[in-house]
Formats: C-alpha cells, structure tokens, sequence
C-alpha cells in the first residue's frame, strides 16, 4: 500500500482537538507545551476547551491547526501506521506538510503559521472581500466567468480553491464576486453560497500579506524535504529549497489547486490517503475526486 498523508487547513478546527493524544503520549505533551511557551499564551487550553468564537479567529485557528495536525503526525509515528509517500497540505495545511517532510522545524512551521493568520487577519482588515462557495458547475466555466467580471468591473474575482469536481470556491473583492456569484448561477450551478467571511483567501487581495510573509519566509530556515511534497500552487512536488520558497511567497494570492494535487498522488501509485488532523473534510473530498482510493481515518 502507498499512503499519501494529508493535512487540513482553516476550516477544520474543533474544541477539544487533540485533548487525548495530550493526556496519553509523552511526546505529544512536549509539543503541545512547546507551543505555548513559544506562542506567550496557553494555545493547548485554546485547542482542548476553547472558547469556539477564539479558536475560530484566524490569528489563532492557525497555530492551533498547525499544531494540533503535527501532534498526531508526532503520535502517527509511534504506531505501526505505514510512513507515508507523500505528504500533502490543504492552504495553510501545507505549513503542516512542510514540517512533517522535515523541511522546517516545529518551532519556525509555528512561527510561520501564526504569522501567516495575523497577515491575513490584517489584510482582511485593510482590503475586506468575499468568498463563495460554488456546487456542481465545471471549473473551467467557472474560471472563464470570473476572469469576465474581472476585466468588466477591473476588480479581481478568481478561484480559490479547486476542492473536488463539484465543489469550487471562489475568491477577491465584494462586487465582483457578488456578479460572478449571479453569472455563475445563471450558468447552472446547483448551488452557490457566500461564505460569512471578510477574508479574500487565495486572491490578490491578500498581496499585502503575501509580501510581508515573503519576509518571514527568507528569514526562516528551510531544508530539502525528506518525504515528497505536493505543492498547492504547482500541485507538483517541491523538490528544493528554491521551490518550497516559492511556493510559500505565492500562496496567499493564487488558488489552491487541490484536485490536480490528488490526481498527481493517484498517478504516482498512491492508493491510500490518511487525513493527518481534526476531521475528515480532507477524507470527503478525496471520495469525490477517486473512490477507489482508501480513506484512511486517524486512530490513537
């Protein structure tokens, strides 16, 4: 069996996300407490008992991701589950995959994620847009009719986020999105839904913390990854240095081509996939786009 593990992004957090694995694996403790020594604040007690309202904001959500997933990843490899393949993450999931693959450290992947959601955060703040989601229509009509808005009202609208076929989400400022959302509904989608969010993820509305991020990336410490990773932006591997700054640098801004991703692992051999964090958003999505790949769910 080839197993490709995959990490999850914002979207996936739960209260009490990895309560159990802290209060039964030594090495998961040791984590969790290096987190809130770094961070300044108890991110464990955030994680085990919330509040949801605190949890949820981006600043926090995060960091709280991003350690959670690598402490069962942490707790995956003291169990006789076979070493993944590949490694893969979804958005900032990916800061997750990057340190499984060895290609950070778990206090700079921390640092990153943290940085990355006050960025957006921030970003958000000075230039607020819109996502929606998109069901059942084609991603090509989809991307055609956001670069049409784009050009009528020369504001941006564009993917976000290639989830699975039927399930696109779209991104960038309020106006057009709000056209491209009636274009894309006269198109035949069988359902579009504006996500209650002022964060413009994955558009070019997030350039200003693109560029301040690519800061915080020179100043972080990258190696060649030591499991292959597949990049959101490429959905190839990263085999470099070079590639992996990259990568992060254009990340905020371009879209999140995930399909491709598990395409790319299907044609490499993977047949099976192991959600690596709360979850299985990740599970349903691989269902739709290969069901004969095995979805594997995390155990203690």
């Amino acid at each position: 069996m080839s197993i490709a593990y995959l990490f999850p992004g914002q979207g996936s957090q739960q209260v009490g996300m990895g309560r159990d694995l802290y209060e039964e694996n030594a090495k998961v403790q040791r984590l969790f407490d290096e987190a809130d020594a770094l961070l300044g604040f108890s991110l464990s007690t955030l994680c085990f008992e919330g509040p949801e309202d605190k949890l949820t904001d981006t600043v926090n959500q995060q960091p709280a991701l991003f350690t959670t997933s690598l402490a069962m990843f942490t707790a995956l490899k003291t169990k006789d589950t076979p070493p993944p393949a590949f490694v893969a993450g979804h958005s900032m999931g990916e800061l997750s995959a990057l340190t499984a693959a060895g290609c950070m450290s778990f206090a700079d992947g921390l640092n990153l994620a943290r940085r990355r959601g006050e960025l957006m955060a921030q970003a958000g703040e000075r230039e607020p847009g819109a996502m929606a989601a998109v069901l059942a229509l084609d991603t090509p009509t989809v991307i055609q009719i956001c670069k049409e808005v784009s050009e009528k009202n020369s504001r941006f609208v564009q993917l976000a986020n290639d989830n699975c076929p039927g399930q696109i989400v779209i991104s960038g400022d309020k106006n057009a999105l709000n056209d491209a959302v009636d274009m894309i509904r006269e198109a035949g989608a069988r359902k579009v839904v504006v996500l209650p969010i002022t964060i413009a993820a994955h558009s070019p509305l997030m350039a200003s913390a693109s560029a301040q991020f690519s800061e915080a990336i020179v100043a972080t410490p990258i190696q060649t990854p030591q499991i292959p990773i597949i990049g959101n932006v490429s959905a190839q591997p990263l085999n470099t240095v070079a590639e992996i700054r990259a990568e992060l640098e254009a990340q905020l801004t371009a879209p999140v081509r995930w399909t491709e991703s598990m395409n790319y692992l299907i044609e490499q051999g993977v047949d099976a996939v192991m959600e690596v964090g709360p979850g299985d958003v990740l599970l349903k999505l691989m269902k739709r786009i290969n069901r004969k790949t095995k979805r594997l769910s995390f155990e203690i």
